[in-house]
C-alpha cells in the first residue's frame, strides 16, 4: 500500500480577498481555478512546502498562518490539506509564474464566480469561516519572516499539477 502524499493548498488572504489561480496545464485541468500550492517534499514541513510553492508559482514571500481543518482526497495516494496564508511585508504582488495563466483576488461575494476544480470546492468551503473571521489577514497575524528551510528551492517535479487526477 502506498503512503499518503500531502499536497498543500494556500488560501492566500489579503485585504479581505482570497487569491484564486487558473490552471494552464495539464490540458484536462486548464481553465479551471484552484488554491495555489503543491506537493510536500520528503523531509519538508507542510508549512514550509506551502511557502516554497507559493514563491515558485506566484513569486511571493508568504507566511503560513493556520491550518484549515479537514483533509480532502485527491488521486491516490495524494490528499489535500489547506492553510491560510498571508503576504509578508515587502513581497511582490502575485504573478502567474508556473502552472497558471491568470490570478484573481476574490471578495466573499465573488468566491463562486470562478469555475473551481472539483477537488478544491470542499477546501474552499472549509476556508470560508477563516476568511470571515479575518484569520490570515495582515491585521490579525502580525509580522513574520520565512526561514531558510521555507525558502529553499524544490525539485522541478514538486509542483501541484501532480495532485490532480
Amino acid at each position: 500500500m502506498d503512503e499518503t502524499i500531502v499536497v498543500v493548498g494556500g488560501a492566500l488572504l489579503s485585504d479581505g480577498r482570497l487569491l484564486a489561480a487558473r490552471r494552464s496545464a495539464p490540458p484536462e485541468l486548464a481553465g479551471r481555478w484552484e488554491l495555489p500550492g503543491g506537493k510536500v517534499e520528503a523531509g519538508e514541513a507542510p508549512e514550509a512546502a506551502l511557502v516554497r510553492e507559493l514563491r515558485e508559482e506566484l513569486g511571493v514571500v508568504t507566511e503560513a498562518v493556520e491550518r484549515v481543518p479537514g483533509e480532502w482526497p485527491l488521486r491516490a495516494p495524494y490528499v489535500l490539506r489547506v492553510w491560510t496564508a498571508r503576504l509578508l511585508p515587502g513581497s511582490d504582488d502575485p504573478e502567474p509564474l508556473e502552472d497558471h495563466d491568470e490570478l484573481r483576488w476574490l471578495t466573499p461575494d465573488e468566491i463562486w464566480d470562478v469555475d473551481w476544480l472539483d477537488q478544491d470546492v470542499p477546501a474552499v468551503r472549509a476556508t470560508l469561516p477563516h476568511w470571515a473571521t479575518g484569520t490570515g489577514t495582515e491585521a490579525e497575524t502580525g509580522t513574520g519572516t520565512a526561514t531558510e528551510a521555507e525558502t529553499a528551492s524544490a525539485s522541478a517535479d514538486g509542483h501541484r499539477g501532480e495532485r490532480r487526477p
